[in-house]
């Protein structure tokens, strides 16, 4: 953790609206590096599902910030010591908006890291990247290939980052996140389900389509019990209108039975 001061906030700094947190600019570190976000619609689509996932999961905590393909920036006087993970999560840092992640403002580094394969991915460029997450202080990667459904984790020990042994890390919680991997790699075969991520409440990780369909399959759940509800009291207000009508046609009965017999007394028809 870098023990490094906050600086001044400049005339230029912006600041995450709703938040309090300040974002200084410094032109010396650009927000972009030129390279796309995703190089296909899969590794886009893993992308959002974990960091949204993530995003979900701390939606009442203000102190954890989520981001993806975010610019992180290790040295306040070199800008090309960087990179900029798939998903990054910085626990004890306030949530809102930022450029990029500048390690001395934000006093740690990220906490944990994913990483989503792309055919652009070499081996040559995972060793990198991995040596630049062990480096520079992340306690938690993992690293993930839809395409094969090869799952990988690494976490921070006394020697820095070592490979999480646990066979597939099906079933692995990770200790930072409370979030529970299930690998798409059976023991012998692989599986067509691809990773799934839960929360502590066992709910599974979703796309943005998933949750709107939820949604949508909710608001039809609650419109059929809205009309099943408002059937019942129809039904219930029917049959009391019955039964007041019932009652109504009782008491006239009853009035007709007494006028009648006042009448058969008047004329000495009076049964004895």
């Amino acid at each position: 953790m870098s023990t490094a001061r906050r600086p001044k906030a400049s005339a230029t700094t912006t600041r995450a609206v709703g938040t309090g947190y300040i974002d200084p600019d410094d032109p010396r570190f650009p927000t972009s590096d030129g390279k796309p976000m995703a190089d296909s619609t899969t590794q886009f689509r893993w992308i959002v599902i974990i960091k949204e996932g993530l995003d979900a999961l701390y939606a009442d905590r203000d102190d954890v910030f989520v981001a993806g393909d975010l610019l992180w920036y290790v040295d306040r006087n070199d800008p090309r010591i960087c990179t900029a993970p798939d998903v990054l999560v910085a626990f004890g840092r306030p949530r809102g908006d930022r450029r990029s992640y500048k390690q001395w403002f934000e006093e740690t580094p990220p906490h944990v890291v994913f990483e989503v394969h792309s055919h652009t991915n070499t081996a040559k460029r995972m060793r990198e990247k991995l040596d630049f997450y062990d480096r520079y202080g992340v306690e938690e990667y993992y690293y993930y290939d839809p395409e094969t459904g090869r799952f990988q984790g690494w976490l921070r020990g006394e020697a820095g980052l070592s490979p999480i042994t646990v066979a597939n890390l099906d079933g692995w919680r990770s200790p930072r996140l409370d979030v529970v991997f299930e690998s798409p790699l059976a023991k012998e075969a692989l599986i067509t389900e691809g990773l799934i991520l839960r929360g502590p409440d066992g709910e599974a990780f979703k796309t943005f389509g998933e949750v709107v369909q939820d949604r949508k399959a909710a608001i039809r759940t609650a419109e059929l019990e809205a009309r099943r509800a408002r059937r019942e009291r129809r039904r219930a207000n029917q049959q009391a209108q019955r039964a007041d009508q019932a009652e109504r046609d009782r008491d006239e009965a009853l009035a007709r039975a007494d006028r009648l017999a006042a009448k058969l007394r008047e004329f000495g028809l009076e049964e004895p």
